[in-house]
């Protein structure tokens, strides 16, 4: 049995770049995609939210001069390019999946209406969220937060590039400490970059648990899903369960 019923999966859009230094290598969009198929066949309900740093972040260009609005704009859009290809990947395996954007663009994606997206994953489609929450100012972080709490999801697994959450940056510190289990509140005194305060402190509000975990190894979605202790669990309960 799965240790969850609905999950919704945040990727950066960084991810989706393999080797490159920009855009999306379409080898990659398709192993992301079967990591997601592996969660779907067993019955997942399965929902999904992309980042687009792999084409343009908002917040750097606004630190150069760039009005903030725009960049945030421009980010916005990035995602929904990412969320196609993700979403004619997953398809090329044969589910049904479905791009719900916060921005409307009917022509490209269905406009983001909660009760819709509920009925799709009960109907085993797969959702991706994209345009973060159609908002500047708000990150694809905080997106995944809100839409996991509006779709009632049972856990937030964030993919990153490392095997969890450290004291500091491992690529960088390899002496950093590797955290198992660490609550909301450890996250935000500590300063440690796993999502935004914003993202953070809703899950905290809502006592969503979050699961930081490695996507480039093959697997741990589905592994996580089946109830492998993988990565760091983020949630309110002092010491772990």
């Amino acid at each position: 049995m799965p240790a969850f019923k609905r999950i919704l999966v945040k990727l950066s859009g960084e991810v989706l770049m393999g080797e490159q230094s920009f855009g999306i290598d379409p080898e990659v969009a398709l192993k992301m995609a079967e990591q997601l198929q592996e969660v779907h066949s067993l019955g997942v309900q399965t929902s999904c939210v992309i980042g687009g740093g792999n084409i343009f972040r908002g917040v750097a260009p606004s630190t150069r001069g760039m009005d903030r609005v725009a960049a945030d704009h421009m980010g916005m859009l990035a995602t929904v390019i990412n969320a196609v290809a993700l979403q004619d990947a997953i398809e090329k395996l044969g589910i049904n999946t479905r791009v719900m954007s916060a921005i409307e663009m009917r022509e490209v994606a269905e406009p983001f209406i909660r009760r819709r997206a509920i009925r799709h994953l009960e109907k085993g489609r797969i959702v991706i969220f994209a345009a973060g929450t159609g908002n500047p100012y708000f990150s694809t972080d905080t997106a995944a937060a809100l839409r996991a709490m509006e779709i009632k999801a049972d856990i937030i697994l964030k993919g990153t590039r490392v095997d969890g959450i450290y004291s500091a940056d491992p690529e960088k510190h390899p002496d950093a400490e590797f955290f198992e289990h660490i609550t909301y509140m450890q996250v935000l005194e500590k300063g440690l970059k796993v999502m935004d305060t914003t993202a953070i402190s809703l899950c905290l509000d809502n006592s969503l648990p979050i699961i930081v975990f490695d996507i480039k190894q093959r697997g741990n979605i589905k592994r996580i899903v089946e109830g492998e202790k993988i990565g760091t669990r983020v949630d309110g309960i002092p010491g772990g369960e």
